[in-house]
């Protein structure tokens, strides 16, 4: 059952959802994994019970959402809030140099280049160093991820997800891509609510807090308001919001 704790979905709410470990199981390769047409239908309901205040909030780009979520586009932040676009289609970008990691690229790559079970996965504007297959190499990747920081400076920052760091522009931030789209029809006037699962997905949880909105963990890696056991929870959340 869904954890009885939780609130509803209601009209007023404005939804914000991450993708990986909160509405998808995580895979080796989340790049390839799509979106079953069970949850993008309950997902396209929800939306417009809340009259097209559901976003997804994601460190994916926008066009590996659109792929996963196929046929439905929705409100979208991607890379971590570096790009979105708004529910009338507008994109926006972080004001960040297109080719901001340079040389980052080639170091990243030379530095692991011997470590098994590592993928880097180029997203133009961040790096993903992927461990999913090698989580005894957390250790050694998380330096080698430091140490490349340290050399490309302040501009930049590490993130730690579930089997993955990622280098990127400073500016990302999924706390600043919620409280654009709050500024904005049809979220303006909401109560925020943000479902997520990882450390990643704390700035967004911090956000929603601040507008009298509340946050649902997924799992046990983070802490929210609320909390569901796992991402079916949350799909048999969402499916009772068409009830």
């Amino acid at each position: 059952m869904t954890n009885p704790s939780v609130p509803s979905v209601e009209p007023r709410q404005a939804l914000f959802l991450d993708l990986d470990g909160t509405l998808i199981e995580f895979r080796n390769d989340p790049t390839a994994v799509r979106a079953d047409a069970a949850l993008t239908d309950v997902m396209a309901a929800c939306s417009r019970q809340l009259g097209g205040a559901l976003a997804l909030v994601s460190g994916r780009r926008i066009s590996d959402l659109d792929v996963s979520m196929a046929p439905h586009l929705f409100p979208a932040a991607g890379l971590h809030g570096l790009e979105r676009r708004d529910a009338t289609g507008n994109r926006h970008m972080a004001p960040v140099a297109p080719d901001s990691l340079g040389t980052v690229r080639e170091k990243v790559r030379t530095a692991l280049a011997d470590e098994p079970g590592v993928r880097i996965e180029d997203k133009g504007l961040a790096l993903a160093i992927h461990y999913r297959t090698a989580p005894e190499r957390s250790s050694t990747i998380r330096s080698v991820a430091q140490n490349i920081l340290a050399d490309i400076g302040p501009a930049f920052r590490l993130l730690e997800g579930s089997g993955v760091f990622e280098l990127l522009p400073r500016a990302a931030s999924k706390g600043a891509a919620v409280r654009a789209f709050m500024a904005e029809a049809p979220f303006s006037g909401r109560l925020p609510v943000f479902v997520g699962d990882d450390i990643t997905d704390l700035e967004g949880f911090q956000a929603v807090r601040e507008m009298g909105g509340f946050g649902i963990a997924v799992g046990g890696r983070v802490k929210a308001e609320y909390r569901f056991a796992d991402v079916a929870q949350v799909r048999r959340w969402l499916g009772a919001a068409r009830t």
